[in-house]
């Protein structure tokens, strides 16, 4: 495929999957409009993506952008230990770093950057903005609003909560790079309904101010399936249906990104089935039974088949590969094969 020049990427994936009972199935597809009216007529569909690896999703999120099974504690305050698809894109490509970034969903993520690995590091790797961040340091000293509903930061457990102390220095930077008033971001936060709304938000004054190459955004609503909330699940698929062909718009009514940007969309894993022993059906991913092993995963953009279904497994792995040769470089120490059917 010939790629127009300025090739660029975008990447949205879910941290928490959403099974096909609740979206791709017959039953679950109202809750999709979104996906199946506007974005597969315009899409190469995976429906078997496996991942073989931890099903945490800071973990798994860090084996997505390394093209490697991260094999760390998914609530270590840790880098990743193989080299990200943000290094091999900075390095090989000699590009900037803020044409690259990463919007995380939580305080955890605030490390997955940029891997410790030797010849890269964070001195190579993608520019890390937590909207959480930037929304608690908008509130401080603050009364009268009540943003506690975009602010939690783990629904996996209450327990853990991330120490950031390395960061919080950071906040006003990241504010000023935006050209974004704490003030005008605390506004507009008022109206959101969701953390993921507040992270599409961000992304979107990044495309206006950077227009960055390659820009990694996690979504994280539908993870609230930890609650035992089935409602509060099925809203968050929606919102996630919703804010996915809301990014879509954004990148074909932007001059930068339009008829020059890829976008792939794919959740870290699934959830367990209603019939897993051990397992809490939609509300958890313990089990490693198939339902929470495998998802799917969604292209758009130049040069991509409209309309087109692939049935053939493939690895989660083989997203970095793929990215490497749309984008130009090279990831040599990625496990995945590149998807041919979208190159």
């Amino acid at each position: 495929m010939q790629l127009p020049h300025g090739q660029k990427v975008v990447v949205v994936t879910f941290g928490g999957g959403a099974r096909d009972e609740e979206t791709f199935a017959p039953e679950g597809q109202g809750n999709i409009p979104h996906m199946l009216n506007e974005l597969i007529p315009q899409a190469t569909f995976f429906t078997q993506v496996i991942n073989r690896g931890i099903l945490g999703h800071y973990v798994a999120t860090a084996s997505l952008a390394t093209g490697n099974y991260e094999t760390f504690d998914n609530f270590a305050q840790i880098s990743p230990v193989n080299p990200t698809v943000f290094e091999y894109f900075r390095k090989d490509l000699r590009r900037p770093a803020h044409d690259t970034w990463v919007v995380a969903p939580s305080n955890g993520f605030n490390r997955i950057g940029s891997s410790g690995y030797r010849g890269y590091g964070p001195n190579l790797g993608a520019e890390v903005i937590l909207p959480k961040q930037l929304l608690a340091a908008a509130m401080a000293g603050k009364s009268g609003v009540d943003y506690e509903h975009l602010l939690r930061d783990n629904y996996e457990t209450p327990l853990f909560t991330s120490a950031l102390s390395e960061r919080e220095t950071e906040t006003e930077k990241i504010a000023n790079i935006l050209k974004l008033s704490l003030d005008d971001f605390t506004a507009h936060a008022r109206s959101l309904a969701s953390p993921d709304e507040l992270s599409v938000y961000i992304a979107r004054q990044l495309m206006r101010q950077y227009s960055p190459s390659l820009l990694w955004i996690t979504l994280h609503d539908i993870d609230i399936a930890h609650s035992g909330a089935y409602s509060l699940y099925i809203d968050g698929i929606r919102r996630s249906d919703r804010l996915c062909a809301e990014i879509w718009q954004a990148i074909q009514a932007d001059p930068e990104y339009k008829g020059r940007t890829t976008m792939f969309i794919l959740p870290d894993f699934g959830r367990d089935s209603d019939i897993s022993s051990g397992g809490n059906g939609f509300q958890h991913h313990r089990t490693g039974d198939a339902l929470s092993r495998t998802t799917w995963m969604m292209v758009l953009g130049p040069g991509v088949r409209h309309n087109t279904f692939i049935d053939r497994p493939v690895d989660s792995l083989d997203l970095v590969p793929t990215l490497g040769r749309l984008l130009g470089f090279s990831p040599v120490l990625a496990k995945g094969t590149p998807l041919q059917e979208v190159l």
